[in-house]
């Protein structure tokens, strides 16, 4: 699958009627839908009009917990594989991540634990083996090429043996699996572990990616918070201007990478055209220094 294009942003419900002026503007290039949310028998009708009008819809999940102890969710991977059908999708994407503790209730909690957010999993050989075999299970149900995401990780397990983009690499190589690079996790993880955040997307499996991901968020005391609610951060949109420009470097063609900008909260249609127009000027800054080299 060729990677995707142009600049975007996540499909949500107090911005559809926007998307889709837009889309007939021709200022969308795609959007993404979180799977979670979407009956694949009853899409929403501004969604489903965006997607007769031309627009590529790439089904996102949250919940498979590929990087877990126990096999990806049955449900979860049906209802991606009905998304991806039912929008005709190119691509669907999940994240590098585990989301709860058990797939069956055990004596002492009674429950499944849900972690109710994207945690980092332990980057040992043997999680690697076992994200490697969930990945290769999901490959086999799914009807299109599966990308996964990096997620904004604030902590490191003791026993890890890879960094991340070591982990990631051994990944991509084995699985052949696409990556969703997420430019705003990616600064949010290394700031929080004192890494260099240029130096690892240096690192990162580059030749994999499928399009990126971009949010924004905001510094306090000392620290960034991976809000998703807030401006893009001029660091995560000259990282995205970097990594624009080596991208069009490697293309004979000089075509951009496809940048999709998610909001998940403080969704108006004022704020986050903002934010789209603050993208667009960090790509085209970004093209623009790969053409002058």
């Amino acid at each position: 699958m060729d990677e995707l294009s142009g600049t975007a942003i996540a499909w949500r419900p107090p911005i559809a009627r926007a998307l889709l002026g837009l889309r007939r503007a021709g200022s969308l290039a795609f959007t993404e839908v979180v799977a979670e949310n979407i009956d694949p028998r009853a899409i929403p009708a501004q969604l489903r009009a965006l997607r007769d009008a031309g627009t590529t819809v790439v089904p996102h999940g949250v919940t498979l917990g590929l990087a877990g102890a126990d096999a990806p969710r049955g449900e979860s991977l049906e209802r991606l594989a009905e998304l991806a059908v039912a929008f005709d999708a190119p691509i669907v994407s999940e994240h590098v991540a585990f989301v709860r503790a058990a797939s069956t209730a055990d004596p002492l909690h009674g429950d499944v634990l849900e972690a109710g957010h994207l945690m980092p999993p332990a980057r040992t050989r043997d999680g690697l083996d076992v994200l490697v075999a969930n990945v290769e299970a999901a490959q086999r149900v799914l009807p299109v090429p599966l990308a996964l995401e990096n997620i904004a990780a604030l902590l490191s397990w003791p026993e890890d043996e890879y960094d991340e983009p070591e982990f990631l690499t051994e990944l991509t190589d084995r699985t052949g699996v696409l990556l969703v690079l997420d430019i705003a996790n990616l600064y949010s993880s290394a700031i929080a572990q004192g890494r260099d955040p240029y130096a690892e997307l240096a690192r990162f499996p580059l030749d994999r990616v499928a399009y990126v991901h971009i949010a924004g968020g905001e510094h306090r005391d000392g620290l960034y918070l991976d809000a998703h609610a807030a401006a893009v951060v001029p660091e995560v949109l000259d990282m995205l201007s970097a990594f624009v420009a080596a991208a069009v470097r490697r293309r004979t063609d000089g075509r951009r990478p496809g940048v999709l900008l998610e909001r998940d909260s403080d969704i108006r249609t004022a704020a986050v055209l903002a934010d789209l127009e603050a993208i667009d000027r960090a790509v085209e800054d970004g093209a623009a220094r790969a053409l002058a080299r």
